[in-house]
């Protein structure tokens, strides 16, 4: 793990966010859009044109409904199609999506996913630096738990060290979540693993797809990456104040740069088809919840539950041989979690249980 510590605050990454690619610029959230045109207002457009998806909707109307004038919404339209929103326009009448957009909004994801602790709290951007940056931000000026930070693209979306998520408009899904567990921070690990384990029960019951998680936090279809977790703690010695869990999902990309299509890939090449990232994301909320409901319980049994759940998904877990980039890197065969959650690596020099380092499989050995 990477700590960075001062008397009164840590920070953590378990693991990788994705992929190491050239780093980003960091965008602000609040140069995302052009002046006067906030995310809530380019998804009102969207919503007011997806309620009338056989209508052409006049600028007029669009401009009274949002309180402004016909040249800003003509703005906002073009910003919309920038962001690859696809909206045919009538000259002298109006705007009328071309295809339902398969977008992350509140008013979308929301009503799928109430009853959880996210079905109230979601945010949506068009384009962000970084949801997990946003959601931390938000997190230490007392944002509630189960807030959830949707990003269609991602500018400055961050990994371990110097590593960069690659957030391809409206192809993927970008979200963070903010937890305030009663945990000591030893056990915030905890927090990757069910959201491993949620984004693989999600993928199997939408799509009938069978992933593999490696751990504490990478998600794999035949050995390429398409999920990446990035874990952030704000924590006292003896108490976890809040955990941002962000988790990227590569949904519908159709193709990577050759340095990463060795290792990356999408739901999309795996399963030979689009897929929609609304209901995806919505399976993955619920299942998110359900299992950090187990662990808000606080017994054995539910904690045992989340490691089994864990090794039955992951061929990581035991027994596989493996490599581990700590410690000048060392080779042995997985025995499954100890009992906070770290993965245990039988080498020839004994056991030996792997804290921080990335976990990839040697060549030509399974299970």
């Amino acid at each position: 793990m990477y700590w960075r510590a001062s008397a009164s605050y840590s920070k953590f990454e378990f693991d990788e966010h994705n992929y190491p690619i050239n780093r980003s610029t960091t965008t602000r959230t609040e140069d995302a859009t052009p002046e006067g045109l906030t995310d809530a207002r380019l998804g009102h457009i969207v919503r007011l044109l997806s309620d009338n998806a056989t209508l052409v909707v006049s600028g007029t109307r669009i401009a009274e409904e949002l309180g402004t004038t016909r040249s800003e919404v003509w703005r906002a339209v073009e910003h919309l199609r920038e962001l690859g929103v696809q909206i045919r326009g009538h000259p002298a009448e109006g705007y009328q999506l071309e295809a339902v957009a398969d977008l992350l909004l509140p008013e979308i994801v929301g009503p799928l996913v109430s009853g959880t602790i996210f079905g109230s709290r979601i945010h949506h951007y068009f384009r962000i630096g970084s949801t997990n940056a946003t959601a931390m931000q938000a997190a230490a000026g007392g944002e509630a738990e189960g807030a959830v930070y949707f990003a269609e693209q991602q500018t400055a979306g961050r990994g371990r060290g110097s590593n960069s998520w690659e957030s391809a408009a409206s192809d993927g899904i970008y979200c963070s979540v903010i937890f305030r567990p009663q945990l000591v921070p030893g056990d915030a690990l905890l927090l990757s693993l069910i959201a491993g384990i949620a984004v693989s029960e999600a993928v199997q019951q939408t799509m009938g797809l069978h992933p593999d998680v490696r751990w504490p936090n990478d998600v794999l279809i035949e050995e390429r990456k398409f999920c990446g977790i990035l874990t952030e703690m704000n924590a006292e010695a003896t108490r976890v104040r809040y955990v941002v869990v962000g988790i990227g999902i590569n949904v519908n990309q159709s193709a990577f740069s050759p340095e990463l299509e060795p290792i990356a890939t999408s739901l999309r090449i795996a399963a030979g088809h689009a897929w929609s990232r609304v209901q995806l994301a919505a399976a993955l909320l619920k299942s998110l919840d359900s299992w950090y409901r187990r662990l808000a319980a606080g017994d054995t049994d539910s904690r045992a539950a989340i490691f089994q759940e864990f090794e039955e998904r992951s061929s990581f877990a035991r027994p596989r041989l493996v490599r581990v980039d700590e410690d000048g890197g060392y080779e042995g065969v997985t025995e499954g979690l100890d009992g906070r959650g770290f993965l245990l690596v039988r080498t020839e020099g004994g056991l030996r249980t792997v804290l921080s380092g990335g976990v990839r499989a040697v060549p030509n050995h399974g299970r």
